[in-house]
């Protein structure tokens, strides 16, 4: 029996009990080392304290996370409409595509810590501009790259039967091109998905506004209130779980659809 043969034949409720008994894991893990040991630094306190925290404190730490989630969500649609836009052009003409794709490369390697704190004063202290900026960025990169490679799988010999059947260019891209390019559309939105979270939070480090969830981990990390800044920390792997499942599901429902 072959590899995937043998995946097959995993139960599908398997995928779902594994992290959860992963999790619970590392949970008793974590209570073993700081409840009982008492071995663990100060600023890593106990998972009871940082829920009471997270319950106590809900109304103000929901209220940052969706000053973060809503500058992630600007950032992933913008940045992936570009996307789509720009990688449709390069796919189309050559000379576009040799001025977009060393330009892409160059902004793939720019640290977001580097760049947040410009954008942020550029654009003010008192404006989200600055932040939804930095999560555009992060999102326009996976998205173009799947895109201009999906928009590329199409074979010739394919494209010929389709012109030979006198289909318009709308019936190619139609019939052809969207549904190889979207499961590539689809892979380059999960991935963004996460990167504008993480992006829209690393700029809540770096000036801007005073709220959103990094901002609110960096006050009380300093402050030395560990348990509170741990709630948020919380707070934001909740944003980057919701992200990540809704085009998670997007995707399988894209992809099933696609190939029906």
């Amino acid at each position: 029996m072959t590899t995937a043969a043998r995946e097959r034949t995993l139960p599908g409720w398997l995928r779902f009990v594994a992290p959860v008994v992963v999790g619970v894991l590392m949970l008793a893990l974590w209570i073993l080392y700081v409840d009982v040991f008492a071995a663990a630094p100060r600023m890593l306190p106990s998972p009871m304290a940082i829920g009471a925290e997270l319950v106590l404190r809900w109304d103000i730490i929901f209220e940052d996370m969706l000053v973060t989630a809503t500058n992630a969500l600007i950032g992933l649609v913008v940045g992936s409409l570009f996307a789509i836009l720009l990688a449709g052009l390069a796919a189309t003409a050559r000379p576009i595509d040799g001025m977009l794709t060393p330009l892409v490369a160059a902004l793939a390697v720019v640290p977001i810590v580097a760049l947040t704190p410009i954008l942020n004063t550029m654009f003010g202290a008192s404006s989200q501009f600055g932040r939804i900026a930095v999560a555009t960025i992060a999102a326009f990169i996976p998205v173009f790259v799947n895109v201009l490679r999906g928009l590329r799988q199409t074979r010739p010999v394919h494209r010929d039967v389709l012109r030979a059947s006198a289909a318009t260019s709308a019936q190619t891209f139609r019939l052809l091109t969207l549904p190889t390019a979207l499961p590539y559309l689809m892979t380059g939105l999960r991935i963004a998905a996460s990167l504008a979270v993480i992006a829209a939070l690393v700029a809540e480090y770096f000036g801007g506004p005073a709220d959103g969830i990094g901002t609110a981990i960096a006050t009380y990390a300093k402050s030395g209130r560990a348990a509170l800044a741990w709630a948020y920390v919380v707070g934001g792997i909740l944003i980057g779980l919701v992200f990540f499942l809704v085009t998670s599901l997007l995707e399988r429902l894209v992809t099933r659809h696609s190939s029906v």
